[in-house]
């Protein structure tokens, strides 16, 4: 199964895609989209959903990952980042790709055996479950391939598989 993870952003946002297959990750590829900060929200938005598009096109992901927004402090960078999440959602349909979506303790929970780990920790367990080299970079992609490895790992659960047929693993 190919997967796409996707760390939702406005200025950054981060992808990665991995292969699974019985149990085994390896690494496709990853990176990130980026918009200028001096353009204005519906143009960073078309181009995101452009870019979107052309990852799906480029790499024919089976599902796609992404990750539930959490509201810290900043609700205007929130609702920004929420629109992104939107246009990065609207792509995936219009592709028919499924989505599934990961709140951030699921991911760290996947990934590093604890929902409450640091970023470090996760970067560490992504660089060591993809055979990496060097610690993926910048951290928006780091994210988005531990977002993929979760979906992995979540689409291979024996609840999953026993009749679960929620396409949002948080439901």
């Amino acid at each position: 199964m190919r997967i796409l993870g996707i760390d939702p952003g406005i200025a950054t946002v981060g992808f990665g895609v991995i292969d699974s297959e019985g149990g085994r990750l390896s690494l496709v590829n990853y990176g990130v989209i980026t918009t200028p900060a001096n353009t204005s929200l519906s143009s960073r938005l078309d181009r995101i959903f452009e870019d979107m598009t052309e990852l799906i096109t480029t790499f024919l992901p089976d599902a796609i990952a992404c990750e539930e927004l959490f509201f810290n402090t900043n609700i205007t960078t929130g609702i920004s980042v929420a629109h992104g999440r939107g246009v990065l959602l609207l792509a995936c349909h219009k592709a028919g790709i499924p989505a599934f979506e990961y709140t951030p303790l699921q991911v760290k929970q996947s990934v590093v055996g604890y929902g409450r780990a640091e970023k470090k920790q996760v970067i560490y367990m992504v660089k060591r479950l993809l055979n990496m080299k060097a610690a993926p970079k910048p951290d928006d992609a780091a994210d988005a391939l531990a977002i993929a490895i979760c979906h992995a790992r979540s689409s291979t659960s024996l609840l999953t598989k026993n009749g679960g047929d929620s396409p949002c693993s948080t439901t």
